[in-house]
C-alpha cells in the first residue's frame, strides 16, 4: 500500500482531502483520519499498470481510458477511428499525451480476430506486458430507430452481435491468453484484469432494441462463464451495467432534451448517469482493491435495478 503523507497542520496529501485544521482532535479523531487518508489513496491504485481500452475514442471508453491514465496506468487507446464523429478536442491518445502519459492508438475492428490479436501485440510491444483489459466498444443502431423484433432487418441483428458479441469474446480470448503467459507464479493474488461493458438492458430488456439488449445479456452471460474460466489462475472478469448515462449513444436514441427528461426520471435518482460514474467503477474493478470480487455484473444506473426488483 502506498502510504501519504500526513500532518496534523490540516494537510493530508495523496489524496486525501483535509476537511481542515486537524490540530486538537483526539488520538482517536486522528487515527480515524489518518485511515481514510490510506483507503482514499489506495483506491483506484493502478500505477505501472498497462491497460487497453476498446471504443476509447469517445464516451465510456474515452472517460475510462482517462481515468486510468490519471491513476498512473499506461492506456492503449482501440477503436476505427482516433477521433469520433464531431470531436474537436483532440484523440484520447493525443491528449492523454499533451498531458505527459503514456498512451499509444491501435486502429482496431473488434469483430475482426486479427486486429484484435494485433492488438494485443502492439500492447505489449510498446509496454512488455498486458494487466487490464476494457471490453468497451459497442454499436447501437437501434437507438435513433427502434423497431419491434419483426420490423428488425437481420443484418442490423448480425452487425450488432459482430461488434457487442463477437468482439467481447475475442477481447476476452486474447487478452486472456496473453495474461496466462505472464504468470511466473502462482502466489500473485492478481495476474490480470478483464472487463466487460455491458448494460442494465441486457437484464432488463427494452421495446424496439431486440439486438442491442440480447447482444448485451449475451456479455452478461459470457462474463460469469469467462470469470469461472479465468479464476484458478488469479484472472478476475467482471462487467459493467451502465443504465442510460449520458453519452452520443443515448443522444441518437432520444432525439430531443424531452425524451431525455423521460430517461432521467425512471432512474430513482431523477438524472442521466455519467460516463465518469462508470469509468470511476472500472477503476474500481481494475485496482487491487476489488480484489475477491469477480464474475460480477455490476449495475452502475441509478439504481435502475433496484426500482424493478432485480
Amino acid at each position: 500500500m502506498n502510504i501519504p503523507s500526513f500532518t496534523v497542520s490540516g494537510v493530508a496529501t495523496g489524496g486525501y482531502p483535509a476537511a481542515g485544521s486537524l490540530s486538537g482532535l483526539s488520538t482517536i479523531q486522528l487515527t480515524t483520519h489518518f485511515i481514510a487518508a490510506l483507503i482514499y489513496a489506495d483506491i483506484g491504485h493502478i500505477p505501472g499498470k498497462v491497460s487497453i481500452i476498446t471504443g476509447s475514442s469517445s464516451g465510456l471508453g474515452r472517460a475510462i481510458a482517462l481515468k486510468f491514465a490519471d491513476h498512473g496506468a499506461a492506456v492503449v487507446c482501440a477503436d476505427r477511428d482516433p477521433t469520433s464523429r464531431g470531436r474537436k478536442d483532440g484523440a484520447t491518445h493525443e491528449v492523454l499525451q499533451k498531458r505527459g502519459q503514456r498512451s499509444i492508438f491501435v486502429p482496431t475492428d473488434v469483430s475482426e480476430e486479427t486486429g484484435v490479436q494485433k492488438l494485443i501485440q502492439e500492447a505489449v510491444r510498446e509496454y512488455g506486458q498486458l494487466d487490464i483489459m476494457v471490453n468497451n466498444a459497442g454499436i447501437a443502431h437501434e437507438a435513433p430507430q427502434p423497431r419491434p423484433i419483426w420490423q428488425t432487418p437481420v443484418d442490423v441483428f448480425d452487425s450488432t452481435w459482430q461488434v457487442n458479441v463477437r468482439g467481447v469474446f475475442l477481447g476476452c480470448k486474447f487478452a486472456g491468453e496473453q495474461m496466462l503467459q505472464q504468470i511466473k507464479s502462482s502466489n500473485k493474488a492478481r495476474n490480470g484484469t478483464i472487463i466487460n461493458i455491458a448494460s442494465v438492458l441486457g437484464v432488463l430488456g427494452k421495446n424496439g432494441t431486440p439486438a442491442y439488449a440480447a447482444a448485451k445479456g449475451a456479455v452478461i452471460a459470457m462474463t460469469r462463464t469467462a470469470a469461472m474460466d479465468f479464476a484458478p489462475h488469479g484472472i478476475y472478469c467482471n462487467s459493467i451495467l451502465p443504465g442510460f448515462t449520458r453519452t452520443n449513444m443515448i443522444s441518437a436514441m432520444t432525439g430531443n432534451p424531452d425524451m431525455e427528461k423521460v430517461l432521467a426520471k425512471g432512474h430513482p435518482l431523477q438524472r442521466l448517469g455519467e460516463p465518469e460514474e462508470i469509468a470511476n467503477a472500472a477503476l474500481f474493478l481494475a485496482s487491487e482493491m476489488s480484489n475477491g470480487i469477480t464474475a460480477l455484473n455490476m449495475p452502475v444506473d441509478g439504481g435502475l435495478h433496484g426500482k424493478l426488483g432485480l
